[in-house]
C-alpha cells in the first residue's frame, strides 16, 4: 500500500479501507456493506450521536451562556431563519412557483403560435 500523507480511502471487494500515516504502522480498519447497514438501521447509533452532539453544544455554548455573549442568539436567530425560509419554499412556494412557471411557459407558447411569432427572435 502506497505511503501517503493524509488519510486515503480504497474500496475493494465490497470494503473500504482506510490507511493513515499517523501511527508507526498502517491501521487497516474495514468496514463491510453488511455492517455498515446493521449501524445505519440500528436506533442505539443515532442515539450515541444526538448524546455526542448534545453534549458538544453543551460544551460549546455554556461558557458563551455564562459570560453573557450575543454568539448564541445569532446562531439561534440564523438557525431560525434558515428552517423558517426552507421549510416555506419546500412546503409552500416551491410548488406554486413551478405551477406558475408552467401556467407563463404554455401561455407564451399559445401566444406565439396565435400571433405567428417564434420564440428567441
Amino acid at each position: 500500500h502506497p505511503q501517503t500523507a493524509s488519510p486515503t480511502i480504497t474500496i475493494r471487494h465490497n470494503a473500504i479501507f482506510f490507511w493513515s500515516r499517523r501511527c508507526s504502522t498502517h491501521i487497516t480498519d474495514y468496514f463491510t456493506m453488511a455492517s455498515f447497514i446493521e449501524k445505519i438501521v440500528s436506533p442505539a447509533f443515532y442515539q450515541k450521536k444526538m448524546a455526542s452532539t448534545t453534549h458538544s453544544l453543551a460544551e460549546y455554548y455554556k461558557p458563551l451562556f455564562r459570560s453573557g455573549s450575543i454568539k448564541p442568539l445569532w446562531h439561534i436567530m440564523i438557525a431560525t431563519s434558515v428552517i423558517m425560509y426552507t421549510q416555506n419554499y419546500v412546503f409552500n412556494k416551491g410548488v406554486h412557483v413551478q405551477h406558475k412557471r408552467e401556467e407563463q411557459k404554455k401561455a407564451l407558447e399559445e401566444y406565439y403560435s396565435n400571433h405567428g411569432i417564434t420564440p428567441h427572435h
